[in-house]
């Protein structure tokens, strides 16, 4: 009986990673259908020569190249804000934090995981409404402003991943180093959060991720249809995933569409960097963990 129920998961546990990749791989290739004939520096650059667009030298009108470079700003400016506090955060939870404390904690951090991506996009315009009207006459939706939200958004991320990587180390490897004498901060630098950055990165990584996709915090905060390349981090700026949804929803012909096709897969590329380089640094520590420098 036990062998039999064991062959059957294991079936099953096959069958349902079979049909999720092979979902994977049709999304894909229905993507690369659609939109790979519409891939093209002209699609990115417009004429405007690649060098002097790249240099910022002159500004690009109709093509992807604003929106590539304010998604990956973005991301950058996010997860920049997001990570030190996420990982202190972390820390807190899993070496100080006791008691009702880490559980009120842990709770509000949850909540804070499921709340929707539009009511943070709420959240955002609110504040820069708020600054608006009370201490900055200036400041309006911009990319500080959905930076900061999608900052917001990917806490809880980077938070829990940073907890549980902490407390998921052995307790024999927790033991060492202050018994030969470090102290509790030198015991959390140098012996633990070593051994647990294959789970912080992980962490990181998914909120790379979620800072790249989402639509709804950044339509709110500060993305708009056409703004070329920002100059500020107080102006307006565009955005694959606002790129994609305004066009998917007021395309003019099937030509158009095709560019929307072809924008979703320069995002899925965009994505794909970002979690190589993840990968590789995730890789390097790990080694550096097991093995020294």
């Amino acid at each position: 009986m036990t062998g039999w129920f064991s062959k059957t998961i294991r079936i099953f546990s096959w069958a349902c990673g079979m049909a999720f990749t092979s979902i994977i791989f049709f999304f894909i290739g229905y993507l690369l259908y659609r939109g790979a004939g519409s891939l093209s520096l002209k699609l990115i650059f417009e004429n405007t020569g690649v060098i002097d667009a790249v240099l910022l030298r002159k500004q690009v009108l109709g093509g992807l190249f604003p929106a590539i470079a304010g998604t990956i700003i973005l991301v950058l400016l996010s997860v920049g804000i997001a990570v030190p506090i996420g990982v202190a955060a972390g820390i807190h939870m899993a070496e100080y934090a006791r008691g009702r404390w880490k559980e009120a904690l842990g709770f509000f951090f949850d909540i804070l995981a499921s709340v929707p991506s539009i009511v943070i996009g709420l959240f955002g315009l609110s504040l820069s409404v708020y600054l608006h009207r009370t201490f900055f006459p200036k400041l309006y939706p911009s990319l500080i402003i959905s930076a900061l939200s999608l900052a917001v958004l990917v806490l809880p991320y980077i938070i829990r991943s940073t907890q549980y990587a902490l407390e998921s180390i052995p307790e024999s490897t927790r033991i060492i180093a202050p018994a030969l004498g470090a102290s509790r901060l030198q015991n959390i630098l140098y012996v633990l959060i070593p051994r647990a950055s294959s789970g912080i990165l992980g962490g990181i990584v998914l909120a790379v991720g979620r800072c790249a996709e989402d639509t709804a915090v950044i339509m709110l905060t500060g993305a708009v249809a056409f703004a070329g390349v920002s100059r500020s981090l107080f102006s307006g700026y565009e955005a694959l995933p606002f790129y994609i949804y305004y066009i998917s929803s007021q395309y003019a012909d099937p030509a158009e569409l095709a560019e929307g096709y072809a924008a979703s897969l320069i995002l899925l590329a965009i994505c794909a960097v970002f979690f190589g380089v993840s990968f590789i640094i995730q890789k390097g520590v790990e080694s550096r963990a097991l093995y020294g420098p």
